[in-house]
């Protein structure tokens, strides 16, 4: 009997919302639970803690950091995770987007390379959206600028106006012109 051999070449159908819905903000970082990326990557949390654990070395504090007691229970209460056993009873350790590159790179497998790249590209797509969010506020910022100078300006016009009809005095009375009659 020959088994069947897996077809890693069939790509990975995981929708961009479901890999965004992962990703926190923890620490101004945008970062990935281990458990999710474990989950991601179709291996168990504590595999995935292992190698990661093996490879320290191309894991610089910019890449990966190991979560506080208290961060995890800002977590909870934000219901990020529903409770402290989803994470497995440890503290769980979060990959920025350089560090979820790292991981697929110490996890050698098909899908670990595939997912990654399907996470990197919702990393940029979401750094692209905030940049453009940006852009556009400091656009806004800048035409409420130039608005707030024109209405000063149009108040300086008639300012100006109302002087100078003030200064304007009233002409000579004018000589009449045309025939006149003779006074009797």
């Amino acid at each position: 009997m020959v088994k069947e051999k897996k077809n890693t070449d069939q790509p990975i159908i995981v929708p961009s919302e479901v890999i965004s819905s992962k990703i926190y903000l923890i620490r101004g970082e945008k970062v990935m639970l281990d458990r999710d990326l474990a989950e991601l990557y179709d291996v168990k949390a504590i595999r995935l803690r292992e190698q990661v654990k093996r490879n320290i070395d191309i894991f610089p504090n910019h890449f990966m950091f190991q979560l506080s007691e208290t961060e995890v229970e800002i977590m909870v209460s934000q219901n990020a995770i529903p409770s402290k056993q989803h994470l497995g009873g440890t503290l769980p350790y979060v990959f920025t987007e350089h560090g979820v590159l790292q991981v697929a790179n110490v996890l050698t497998s098909q899908r670990a390379r595939q997912m990654s790249i399907k996470i990197i590209e919702v990393f940029v797509k979401m750094r692209n959206l905030l940049t453009d969010n940006l852009n556009l506020k400091l656009d806004i910022e800048e035409i409420k600028k130039k608005l707030k100078n024109q209405d000063k300006n149009i108040e300086l016009v008639f300012t100006y106006l109302d002087e100078l009809m003030e200064k304007q005095e009233s002409p000579p009375p004018r000589k009449q012109i045309g025939f006149k009659k003779d006074k009797e």
